[in-house]
């Protein structure tokens, strides 16, 4: 399944994507930011792309005129409960790529589709301490922050701000649908 937006290109990933995938998933900005090692090589992204993102709601971010590989975004399989149907939105981006406004616009597309594809009733979205980027496009799509936690993982400890997008009532207004 293929979803668009008015610049890019939902897709499925593919393996001759992997090249392309390991030019910004080796850089530290990129895979620190995403909570990943930096990529080692193309066969690691290989790798990634055959197991972490072949799940029929991760997508590989193209450009829409050229087809090039701008990033990954999705849906992580994770719940955190409480709310009904819920995943987590995740996303990395080429640094290429980074302030032209490419990631609000895939996240708004994809909180569309889980809400209207996959029925979710809430979506759960997270960043690290000073990852102002991330944080202003968690906003933007109209996620509020509910909570901070201190986790730990095998990349060291993070403090991990999470926030939350509720499926509007019937009726109501949301933050995400012509935005």
């Amino acid at each position: 399944m293929n979803l668009t937006t008015e610049r890019t290109v939902l897709r499925p990933f593919r393996d001759e994507d992997a090249a392309a995938l390991y030019e910004f998933s080796r850089l530290h900005q990129v895979a620190d930011a995403a909570g990943w090692p930096p990529h080692k090589s193309v066969e690691d992204s290989l790798r990634v792309i055959r197991t972490v993102f072949h799940s029929p709601h991760i997508f590989a971010v193209t450009d829409r005129e050229t087809g090039a590989l701008l990033g990954s975004a999705g849906f992580t399989g994770r719940s955190r409960g409480g709310y009904g149907p819920d995943d987590e939105l995740g996303y990395s981006l080429d640094p290429k790529w980074w302030g032209k406004g490419i990631m609000t616009e895939v996240c708004r597309r994809l909180i569309r589709y889980g809400f209207e594809e996959m029925d979710l009733s809430a979506i759960w979205c997270t960043h690290y301490d000073g990852n102002g980027r991330s944080r202003r496009v968690i906003e933007k799509c109209g996620f509020q922050r509910v909570f901070s936690e201190t986790l730990e993982d095998d990349l060291g400890t993070h403090l991990t701000h999470f926030y939350l997008l509720l499926r509007p009532a019937a009726g109501e207004e949301d933050t995400w649908r012509n935005t």
